[in-house]
């Protein structure tokens, strides 16, 4: 039997079927349990009513109550307008509108009494409100009782159709006051009583509708950690039916290959960072269980080393190993400084991209299929159908939130027996966020740089400082250093940003003339050949300066580009500017930043520009750039799909998460597959989750 939540809205008093229609393509509600899950973003307190002399000051939002005296309408054109006056007794304001005249002409009764919400606007000592929001006082209307008004998520197509905040408030009352109103349990009574929270059907009442502030924090309490702890549990769970289904390689001997590397190849000495990675990565590969680890890492930490003396654990044990890059550029630069370790060994590596010619292909699948090559490096191409290996040991996947679900999926299958996988990023993120992203995924942390390496000194200036800039720039190409200048690419507004990017290269040309100096570009418009012929002469030494888009952020290391110009560099996101600065720095020599940006900057442009001049970690960067942006935009995680949050914040919750967790872990220590009857209620709910995410999500 249904239950009552999978009520269809239509059904709901004051919706009907045009309004349901309309909630369904704007906001996905199709039942009374999706409108009671699209939660309000804030509370609007209605407690107090003011008195018109009372009010100060501009841009308030503010609670009236008073007779209403229709003027008509007035202007003409864009400024034709309803006004209106409301009294109460103090004092007269103006009450404006611009839109739904007709409506509100009809609306309004003259001499009825009126609560009017809205915010003040205080032009030249006259105050009026604009579009405000009215209930009639003394009518039976639910809303007019609330001290604490919900103001719920809205779309513009809702807007055009009139359906305002006022119309899901008045559905979300209609559906909490509904006597069939009843919310299931999700949570066993032990957490309850353990944490103290209130039963799931209150504290969705109370999220939209809260007594007071104390209720509402103690609903968003309840429901951030339901939120949470479902989350941490379904990771958790994942990792222990993977450990229980799926048996992994064992590579139990650290042998020839590692050894002879390590002893005589290694190019410099590990950080103490980069041996206690590989202790647990060896450590995971002794287990017999399928190993899937997350490596973070800085820019210029040292994970291709990591990743090479993993590969060779593999070859050691009889199995082959592929690393895969999201661009050519960055595959074909891992497979050349690969080339040069892993061929003093005697043995063989391959690459394998778009633009590998057909004859060269075939011969690299049939010598891959045959056990021939020992390590395969490559971008998608890796993982097409006819690419098949003798026997896949271990996958490596460099810089992972670019490649899509799917596409990890298929690298995944490829070993008969599960591969093992590392994941590794240069992009920072907060141990918080990794947790709720990769709950499934161990972590293991590079979190220092090698001996020698000078931090990158990095300044912001405005655009009338320039001429001071070009002078810099033509003192460190005197001095023999090569210079990166990057430009904004975004999509919204490419052709705008394209001219920005050739009148630059035009500029910066003319400032650096041949013969003496030599000026290359890239962009994403140029075919792969030329961006490469470019990328090729700049790595060469042929070019003094790199005109370019952030094409450049995922790329070659250049040792001699010590200089990295950004442009509109308040148009860049904090881990956007973080990887850009990471191209330079690779050398030996001091190596610079500069920060370009127009003189008018919002508060949180100044607070990206404040933290790229004061530190160079990668994690407090991220942080910030967590507090600034979310989670979502950071890792790009709406459009991925695994993470979907709606009422949990990673940055404000960390203490809610972390409980969460903790709990998670307790309850699958005492019962792994959720088989007691205590836990019976959470099992339930897991399946139900399961039943509606794609379980590849979770692979890495």
């Amino acid at each position: 039997m249904p239950h009552w939540l999978d009520t269809g809205i239509e059904y709901l008093k004051g919706v009907g079927p045009q309004r349901a229609e309309a909630l369904k393509k704007e906001l996905g509600i199709f039942t009374l349990g999706d409108l009671l899950s699209h939660y309000p973003f804030r509370h609007e307190d209605r407690s107090q009513t003011y008195t018109i002399t009372s009010l100060r000051g501009d841009d308030v939002w503010v609670q009236l109550q008073g007779r209403i005296r229709p003027m008509g309408i007035a202007g003409a054109g864009q400024g034709r307008r309803f006004v209106a006056i409301l009294s109460d007794g103090t004092a007269e304001l103006e009450l404006v509108w611009f839109k739904g005249i007709n409506y509100i002409e009809r609306f309004l009764k003259p001499g009825e009494t009126y609560r009017v919400y809205g915010k003040i606007n205080n032009f030249k000592g006259k105050i009026s409100i604009a579009h405000p929001e009215l209930d009639v006082v003394n009518t039976q209307n639910p809303s007019q009782a609330l001290s604490l008004v919900p103001v719920y998520p809205l779309t513009e197509g809702l807007r055009r159709k009139k359906l305002e905040n006022k119309f899901l408030v008045t559905a979300a009352q209609n559906a909490v006051n509904n006597p069939g109103y009843d919310i299931p349990e999700n949570l066993p009574q032990s957490i309850l009583h353990k944490y103290k929270f209130i039963g799931r059907k209150e504290a969705i009442k109370e999220l939209h509708f809260p007594q007071n502030l104390a209720r509402l924090e103690e609903a968003k309490r309840r429901l951030k950690f339901e939120e949470l702890f479902y989350l941490q549990l379904r990771h958790l769970m994942l990792k222990g039916f993977r450990n229980r289904t799926y048996k992994g390689l064992i590579f139990d001997s650290v042998g020839h290959y590692f050894n002879e590397f390590y002893n005589n190849h290694l190019p410099f000495e590990l950080t103490g960072a980069q041996k206690r990675v590989l202790k647990e990565i060896r450590n995971d590969l002794k287990t017999g269980l399928q190993s899937n680890r997350l490596l973070q890492g800085d820019v210029g930490s040292g994970k291709t080393m990591v990743a090479m003396l993993t590969m060779l654990l593999a070859i050691d044990n009889g199995y082959q190993a592929c690393m895969m890059a999201p661009t050519e550029i960055l595959a074909t630069q891992h497979y050349f400084s690969l080339q040069e370790w892993v061929e003093k060994l005697g043995l063989r590596i391959e690459i394998l991209t778009g633009s590998t010619t057909k004859k060269k292909r075939e011969t690299l699948i049939s010598d891959l299929q045959e056990g021939k090559i020992h390590i395969l490096v490559g971008t998608h191409a890796l993982i097409e159908q006819d690419v098949n290996y003798k026997q896949l040991g271990m996958v490596i996947i460099d810089e992972q939130h670019r490649f899509g679900v799917a596409q990890r999926a298929k690298l995944w299958k490829k070993g008969q027996v599960l591969p093992h996988i590392l994941v590794m990023t240069a992009t920072p993120i907060p141990r918080t966020l990794a947790m709720s992203l990769y709950g499934d995924l161990d972590i293991s942390l590079i979190d220092e740089l090698p001996p020698g390496r000078k931090p990158i000194k990095t300044v912001h200036r405005y655009d009338n400082n320039r001429l001071n800039v070009m002078a810099f720039v033509n003192d460190q190409i005197d001095l023999g250093r090569q210079i990166y200048v990057v430009y904004p690419l975004i999509q919204e507004s490419e052709k705008m940003d394209f001219k920005d990017l050739m009148d630059g290269y035009d500029t910066i040309s003319r400032e650096f003339p041949l013969p003496k100096y030599a000026v290359s570009i890239l962009h994403g418009k140029m075919k792969a050949e030329e961006k490469d012929f470019e990328m090729k002469r700049f790595a060469e030494g042929k070019t003094n300066i790199m005109v370019a888009t952030t094409v450049i952020e995922v790329g070659v290391n250049i040792p001699n580009a010590s200089v990295m110009i950004v442009e509109s560099a308040e148009r860049f996101g904090l881990s956007q500017l973080h990887q850009l600065r990471g191209r330079v720095g690779r050398g030996a020599d001091q190596s610079y930043c500069v920060l370009m940006t127009s003189n008018k900057l919002s508060n949180n442009s100044k607070t990206r520009m404040e933290t790229m001049v004061r530190t160079n970690d990668g994690f407090e960067i991220a942080e910030v750039d967590l507090k600034l942006r979310g989670p979502g935009d950071l890792m790009g995680t709406q459009q991925s799909g695994v993470l979907n949050l709606q009422i949990a914040d990673l940055v404000k919750d960390r203490d809610i998460l972390n409980l969460a967790r903790n709990y998670a872990v307790k309850i699958l220590k005492e019962d792994t597959a959720l088989e007691k009857p205590v836990n019976s209620i959470l099992r339930e709910v897991f399946m139900e989750i399961s039943k509606r995410k794609n379980i590849w999500n979770y692979i890495s």
